[in-house]
């Protein structure tokens, strides 16, 4: 039977956090720009200093993450059966087809990246590949699309841009005390804020992309029964292999933290508990209809 199109509506309460991530981040990042003026830094090296690390994050933020990733695009020659599982779910979902990875790496894992739909890429883990069988590997890939789709990616490469700046702001040694006060408080100021936000926004797109997934393909069960192998195979993973990816976690399907109990208030995504009982809600209300 031929695959048919899903209206997928958007999620208020995400595009309300993207914005107000968005807005809040821009003027905070305005504040301390006026700071570190005031504080004695020349106006021309501040605006010039965040325009090179945001063209530099913004363009070539997907490469950087591929490569740390150990990643490559593949064809459909190289890799035809995940190529038919994305074709399928772009079909469905209606959205242009983005670019396709793989990763090979033992870590059972998938994520997205990109600045647009077009130019985005989705990863899959070689790991992930041999542990689900094809129904499940089609929600992971379902949920990875939805975050393409609702481009709660390219928020979040912003938001990662502004906790880089805090960062190396928070690492540059000035000549001028005053001044490295300046930069020293102003980073801290950037790292808390915008990890925050990126905490907020991160949790809820996981289970907007969960949903999404589950609708498009028709088996949240599916996708909960991934997602708990997902987590059981990342907690056989050798710490030294999960910190080698561990910048990538808020953009991980499941984060490698969870192997250290370190879910919680800072994670970047919810509890696995709570997304798996939403899949099984929403499949009793499938199986309802």
């Amino acid at each position: 039977m031929a695959p048919t199109r899903t209206r997928l509506r958007p999620d208020g309460g995400l595009l309300l956090r993207m914005a107000a991530t968005v807005l809040g981040l821009a003027a905070l990042y305005a504040a301390a720009g006026l700071v570190l003026v005031a504080s004695g830094a020349e106006a021309w090296l501040v605006v010039g200093g965040a325009a090179v690390v945001a063209f530099v994050q913004l363009l070539l933020s997907s490469r950087l993450a591929l490569a740390a990733a150990g990643a490559r695009i593949v064809s459909p020659q190289q890799a035809p059966e995940l190529h038919a599982i994305v074709d399928r779910l772009c079909f469905q979902s209606d959205m242009p087809k983005p670019r396709v990875a793989v990763a090979d790496n033992p870590l059972p894992n998938a994520f997205a990246l990109g600045r647009s739909r077009k130019g985005a890429v989705v990863c899959v883990t070689t790991g992930i590949m041999h542990l689900l069988p094809p129904s499940e590997l089609e929600g992971v890939v379902a949920h990875e699309l939805s975050h393409v789709r609702n481009r709660d990616v390219l928020v979040m490469t912003i938001v990662s841009f502004f906790i880089s700046v805090a960062l190396l702001l928070m690492s540059l040694l000035q000549i001028s005390f005053r001044l490295f006060l300046a930069f020293a408080a102003v980073g801290a100021v950037f790292w808390a804020v915008g990890t925050m936000l990126m905490l907020a926004l991160s949790r809820h797109r996981e289970f907007v992309a969960d949903r999404d997934a589950a609708l498009v393909t028709g088996r949240p069960a599916a996708l909960a029964a991934a997602l708990q192998r997902v987590r059981d195979g990342v907690a056989g993973i050798p710490n030294d292999d999960l910190r080698a990816v561990a910048t990538l976690n808020a953009f991980f399907i499941i984060p490698t933290s969870v192997k250290r109990g370190a879910l919680g208030f800072f994670s970047t995504h919810p509890p696995l508990e709570a997304r798996i009982e939403r899949l099984v809600a929403l499949e009793a209300q499938i199986q309802g209809r």
